[in-house]
């Protein structure tokens, strides 16, 4: 599993929106520069007020916005889909399974295996029946058992853009999870986020 390309948006808009129920901008004391943001010390008081109010009372945390590309396996995209405050637009399973024979840099495996390497030589035995024939059922057919046979481990890279709100609950709900997917990288990259400690850590 990979995580790169992480940029990190909205830090203005956010903590002006923040102050917009007081009509305290006057207040803020951040400052901004080359899409950075240094966080005063009244605002980050304020940020950290609402974050342990609840998730009603920190919207500005919405703002916060992330984009990442994400190169994971089939079984943790399914578990990442559950959240629901994530956009992702995804390389196609469908369209370029075909295309060319796999190897086991296609998939997320943790080791090499004689098995494993039968399930590969099957999927390409039978992504070649399908290059080879015309007749139209014979293909779909073809195709449907490469969809449904194919490992949980094959990888796919999706660019995500999510926000700091639904990464803090991530942070808590995962980081000690069994699936070293979400415990060893994943986290790891939250723990690399501008301000993780004072804004998605903070309990």
């Amino acid at each position: 599993m990979k995580i790169d390309k992480v940029e990190v948006f909205g830090w203005e808009a956010a903590i002006r929106g923040m102050r917009n129920p007081m009509n305290s901008w006057n207040k803020s004391d951040s400052k901004y520069y080359n899409n950075h943001v240094e966080i005063g010390a009244n605002d980050l008081k304020l940020m950290q007020r609402l974050i342990l109010a609840g998730t009603e009372h920190c919207k500005f945390m919405r703002y916060i916005t992330v984009y990442m590309d994400i190169e994971a396996p089939l079984y943790w995209w399914k578990e990442f889909d559950t959240y629901k405050f994530c956009e992702k637009n995804s390389t196609s399973t469908m369209h370029k399974i075909t295309s060319r024979a796999l190897t086991y840099d296609d998939f997320d495996f943790d080791f090499e295996s004689e098995y494993r390497s039968n399930i590969i030589n099957t999927l390409n035995n039978i992504i070649d029946k399908y290059n080879s024939v015309e007749n139209a059922s014979e293909k779909e057919k073809n195709f449907r058992m490469i969809i449904q046979d194919l490992p949980s481990a094959f990888k796919q890279t999706r660019t995500v853009v999510t926000n700091y709100a639904e990464l803090r609950n991530m942070y808590f709900q995962r980081k000690n999870h069994k699936l070293k997917e979400w415990r060893e990288v994943f986290i790891d990259l939250l723990k690399s986020l501008p301000y993780k400690e004072d804004l998605i850590m903070i309990k």
